[in-house]
């Protein structure tokens, strides 16, 4: 007998099954090109020069760079441009946001020993922006894939009698108690169920598995929206030296966090003969909070007196994450010549279990060619391979499941990124270019990414102000469900920054 559980307000249930996947594990192991606009604008390519607040992310060395004492603020205001392509129909979205990019300090000590090859140490302490998820797409079109295959095929293997309210049971109650037992899927087949969906192909036996849909074959016209917001975010503690007039070196300590949430709602019209159900409105909602923890050691060594050359490596991250996720369904459905609409609202939250993720380290190497006081050249090389990523505990035969698979179908990838900068008195006007090879096997589910950069930057003496421009573009395919409608849509992504940094040296 099925145990029933009541909530005043909201049930909290823990799934047997993760809500966790590749996708998941490749949004946290990806950072952007954010911090200072100078930073920006030299498309990050500041591995090998330092003396930037957002530098020390990419080389802990680069801190000790410094001749005084510095501070910075940065602000940036982020667009993505979605434009979508599903079964012949374009769509196109946009979204805005203003955020936090940087700030933080570094405080200079130089060494009063002058017969000492340790000329300074730095502490440095900075924040950057590493991943802004603000984001909203849309996709419409006329697919033959119905969203009731998705219901259809979580429910084929589920006993009936799970699936039905006994008693004074109510939806929150056997949704939950799905949720403690059965796991996910379970609540899915639930879901379409209740919503008339699918029907038991033997409905007097209580033990009935196998199921039939309610939604005829035939064309479908689908309504998807994806709206996300939050953002990742890296703490830094930076410590650096410099040996003799050559060598500097540094050490990061880096705190991580993750603030994501995401919202999908999919809406499906058919006039299908045989269709005894002709709307489906299906909604997800998963909130994600993560904290982690990596560390980077860096070098830079002055070749010559122009040449700078850079190599770093970034342990992996290793984060503890909770989720918590909420559904709704709706459906209207013709019954005896009765159109009637069925709403299916557990108004339960599912809190999952902690899980802990290991992103992919790093490994980079930068040169930079310094024209005296009027300009640079940089370049940066990054390696980083995602099939690495690796969800715990391992023991777990769905994380182990999922690791497989992303061994399968994520690789290693290059970053190349070029920048340079002139200066004309007290204004710098800067450049930049980035590359970005697509961390999947199968470039078709994911391009690679192309950028450039533009910035300009005046020195008062104590104080500076930058501004940048950076523009990226990306093409991927956007898969609706990973089971049952499992239809693709072609997105480009094209996203703008503009960034401006406020800076104090003292």
């Amino acid at each position: 007998m099925k145990k029933s559980i009541l909530f005043l307000i909201m049930a909290i249930s823990v799934a047997t099954l993760h809500a966790q996947g590749l996708v998941d594990g490749l949004r946290y192991s990806q950072e952007n090109t954010t911090g200072t606009a100078r930073f920006n604008a030299l498309s990050g390519a500041f591995g090998a020069l330092g003396g930037d607040l957002s530098a020390i992310a990419i080389n802990p060395a680069g801190g000790a760079v410094f001749l005084r004492n510095e501070a910075s603020i940065s602000a940036g205001v982020m667009g993505k441009d979605n434009e979508a392509l599903y079964f012949n129909t374009f769509t196109k979205s946009l979204d805005s946001d203003v955020s936090l990019n940087q700030v933080g300090g570094v405080f200079v000590f130089d060494n009063t020993n002058e017969n000492s090859p340790w000329k300074k140490f730095t502490l440095g302490v900075n924040y950057n922006n590493t991943q802004n998820f603000d984001d909203e797409l849309f996709i419409a079109g006329n697919g033959n894939t119905s969203i009731a295959n998705f219901f259809l095929e979580q429910a084929q293997g589920t006993p009936l009698n799970l699936l039905q309210l006994q008693g004074t049971e109510t939806i929150a109650d056997l949704y939950t108690f799905l949720g403690e037992t059965q796991g996910a899927a379970a609540q899915n087949a639930f879901l379409g169920y209740q919503g008339f969906i699918f029907d038991p192909l033997d409905p007097q036996n209580s033990n009935n598995t196998q199921y039939t849909s309610n939604v005829a074959p035939g064309t479908f016209n689908q309504d998807y929206v994806l709206v996300s917001e939050g953002y990742s975010g890296k703490y830094t503690l930076n410590l650096a030296t410099q040996y003799t007039d050559a060598f500097y070196f540094g050490i990061n300590l880096n705190s991580h966090i993750i603030d994501y949430r995401q919202s999908t709602f999919l809406f499906e019209r058919n006039n299908n003969q045989g269709s005894t159900v002709n709307e489906i409105g299906f909604e997800n909602n998963l909130s994600v909070l993560g904290s982690g923890f990596s560390a980077q050691i860096g070098a830079i060594a002055k070749a010559t007196e122009n040449l700078r050359l850079g190599l770093t490596y970034d342990t992996p991250t290793w984060f503890t994450i909770s989720e918590e996720t909420t559904q709704y369904l709706e459906t209207q459905r013709t019954n005896n010549g009765q159109t009637n609409t069925v709403v299916v609202d557990p108004r339960v939250l599912n809190i999952y279990e902690d899980y802990n993720l290991k992103t992919p380290g790093k490994l980079a190497a930068s040169a930079a060619y310094i024209f005296g006081k009027s300009g640079l050249i940089s370049f940066d090389y990054s390696y980083k391979d995602f099939s690495e990523i690796t969800f715990k505990p391992t023991s777990d035969p769905v994380f182990a499941s999922e690791n497989t698979n992303i061994d399968t179908v994520l690789k290693g990838a290059s970053t190349y990124r070029f920048g340079g900068e002139y200066r004309f008195n007290d204004v710098s006007f800067r450049a930049g270019y980035r590359f970005e090879e697509s961390p999947y096997n199968n470039k078709q589910i994911m391009d690679d990414l192309n950028g450039f950069s533009l910035g300009l930057g005046y020195n008062f003496g104590n104080y500076y102000m930058d501004l940048s421009y950076a523009r990226t573009e990306q093409e991927r395919q956007q898969q609706l469900y990973s089971t049952g409608l499992t239809d693709s849509a072609l997105v480009n992504t094209i996203d703008d920054s503009f960034v401006f940094t406020f800076g104090l040296k003292l």
